[in-house]
């Protein structure tokens, strides 16, 4: 579009402080033609543009003005980069912003900020999943959030008809790759999933926002009430204190440590969906776990041993004190 091209010859004029046309030209991949024209257009709009025929001439802007970018250190330049840069490919529009901000930046600092935006890759997709794109209405939903205007959706709950609302959309979410709206509704606050979102349209109505209203506030309070309301069954044990970490790294916020006997094992609460679940993912952690509570889970575990054993026979005698996590 023009009017980000236009927004392109600026921030270099001020970065630059002369081009000329054909320099112009080859940056933007466009005609020394389109050039001038885009050089005109700023002058006509109002932006004090001159050009300076002859030997080392150009376009300038008049007073030499500089971005306001001029102010950031070359820490701040690099930290903006290093977080900016691996969001470059998800978009067409981010990877064109951060192109008018290196072009922006005092001269010294262009080369680490090119370098410090390609430097880091952050892939969102975890080992066992395939990637999930963006959804359809990620887009439109910024905008609202952005502009601050309410939008018209079309939502599709999960066993349930689709149903139309208006909604004050006051943030977006992204949670492993999966991004949620929160937004105001006549019901109250409300999350809703994107990608259950089947259509978005903007109104040119203000959005309502709350007295005091923090995203990142409000969000934290969400997850803790989805955690509580997901994840409900609970069981006591005891873990060897040598195994703890592996525990804290299959069960994460799931796990609660109480506290540490004599005998060097450790009390936990541990949280899952059911008995036979938690059974399930505790059955490799073989002896170094002893569930006390509930003896539903003991059942489970007992169970599975017995069947494995039926099925795969007893270990060699060599290897029946061998621990089931050091190898």
């Amino acid at each position: 579009m023009r009017a980000d091209r236009l927004v392109a010859v600026l921030l270099i004029l001020q970065a630059r402080g002369r081009v000329t046309a054909a320099e112009l030209a080859e940056e933007l991949e466009i005609s020394e033609r389109t050039a001038r024209r885009d050089l005109e257009g700023l002058a006509m709009a109002g932006i004090p543009v001159y050009s300076q025929a002859g030997r080392g001439g150009g376009w300038s802007l008049l007073g030499g003005a500089r971005t306001d970018l001029s102010g950031l250190t070359a820490a701040e330049a690099r930290t903006l980069f290093l977080v900016a840069g691996p969001s470059a490919s998800a978009t067409p529009q981010i990877k064109a912003a951060l192109r008018k901000l290196v072009r922006a930046l005092p001269e010294p600092f262009r080369a680490e900020a090119e370098a410090a935006a390609s430097a880091v890759v952050i892939d969102p997709t975890s080992w066992d999943r395939t990637h999930v794109p963006p959804p359809a209405q990620l887009d439109v939903l910024q905008r609202a959030v952005v502009e601050g205007v309410q939008a018209r959706i079309v939502y599709a709950a999960p066993d349930r008809p689709e149903t139309e609302r208006t909604v004050h959309p006051l943030g977006l979410v992204a949670k492993a790759s999966v991004w949620y709206l929160i937004a105001g509704t006549d019901a109250g606050m409300r999350t809703f999933r994107l990608s259950r979102v089947r259509s978005a349209t903007l109104t040119e109505d203000p959005v309502e926002r709350p007295d005091g209203f923090d995203l990142e506030t409000h969000w934290r309070s969400v997850v803790a009430e989805l955690d509580e309301r997901r994840v409900t069954f609970r069981a006591s044990a005891r873990v060897e204190a040598e195994a703890l970490p592996w525990l804290r790294s299959a069960f994460g916020t799931r796990l609660s440590v109480r506290e540490t006997e004599s005998d060097g094992w450790v009390d936990v609460e541990i949280r899952s969906w059911s008995a036979r679940t938690l059974a399930g993912e505790l059955a490799g952690f073989g002896r170094w776990v002893e569930v006390l509570q509930p003896t539903e889970v003991r059942e489970h575990l007992a169970r599975v041993g017995s069947e494995l054993a039926d099925h795969y026979g007893p270990p060699p005698a060599d290897d029946r004190s061998a621990s089931s996590l050091g190898g």
